[in-house]
């Protein structure tokens, strides 16, 4: 992250905040939905973790720990959003044209289907805690101090939630 942006939005800058958010934003809803398992919930709790961020921006001290900052906001904007209880659900289905020739060869794609089937009904079964250490640092790439600074707990936490979660 720029930290002359960040110092500029620290100072209200709303053009510095807006371009931290429109850099931020994606990857923020993907780690929102992966730990909340719903589209919806994911941007309610991704809008809210910007809303905070803006609103609470001066408070942060080190210019150069915004984004680490922001994934604690984001990781509790989602704690508050799965502790609300709503329950909305959806059922996507990405339909495609077939434009296969009638003898045509393709790769069989029910083995890539049942490989993501088994990791989705893996990752549905772990708790919320566990969920979010695996997106903190498999798909954030936080190191574990890193996602138990966002979290707010002790390493050794973050460590054996991951462990569990891995098990």
């Amino acid at each position: 992250m720029d930290r002359d942006l960040v110092e500029r939005a620290m100072a209200g800058d709303h053009d510095a905040f807006s371009e931290l958010a429109r850099v931020s934003i994606g990857r923020l809803y993907a780690a929102a939905r992966l730990i909340l398992r719903d589209p919806q919930r994911a941007e309610d709790a991704t809008q809210e973790a910007l809303v905070a961020a803006w609103r609470d921006l001066s408070s942060l001290r080190d210019p150069e720990r915004f984004e680490a900052w922001l994934h604690r906001l984001l990781v509790r904007a989602c704690y508050r959003e799965a502790r609300r209880g709503r329950r909305r659900w959806a059922i996507e289905m990405d339909i495609r044209p077939s434009d296969r020739i009638e003898h045509a060869i393709e790769p069989d794609p029910a083995a890539a289907l049942a490989d993501r089937d088994e990791i989705e009904r893996g990752f549905v079964r772990l708790d919320q805690d566990q969920r979010t250490v695996i997106v903190l640092h498999y798909y954030l790439g936080l190191t574990l101090d890193e996602a138990a600074i966002a979290l707010g707990v002790p390493p050794g936490t973050v460590r054996s939630r991951l462990h569990r979660a891995n098990r």
